[in-house]
């Protein structure tokens, strides 16, 4: 693992480089584009990306969990939860790689 994070400002600095959008743009671009994705989220709705994946909400159901260093029970409350599932293309593209590394 290499440990890199990629963040808002590298995605808009690959916008900048393979598209040609000013940096500016660029930034917008993604904004929008995350703003979006959010938005459909909120709203419950299922976000599909050809070849990357679906991003739904799901419902988590209350529970009871115990603190660690006490031991004490705590009710957890009801809540919901983002869930992805990969496309099976990432799933190949990302497991190409890995026959060569073991």
């Amino acid at each position: 693992m290499t440990g890199r994070t990629l963040t808002r400002a590298h995605l808009c600095e690959a916008v900048y480089r393979n598209i040609g959008l000013s940096r500016r743009d660029s930034a917008m671009l993604v904004e929008a584009v995350l703003e979006e994705l959010v938005g459909a989220l909120e709203t419950e709705d299922t976000v599909k990306i050809s070849s990357f994946g679906t991003f739904s909400m799901r419902m988590k159901g209350k529970r009871t969990g115990r603190n660690p260093r006490t031991g004490e029970e705590v009710a957890i409350p009801p809540r919901r939860v983002i869930a992805f599932r990969a496309s099976q293309l990432l799933k190949q593209r990302i497991n190409a790689g890995r026959a060569t590394m073991d």
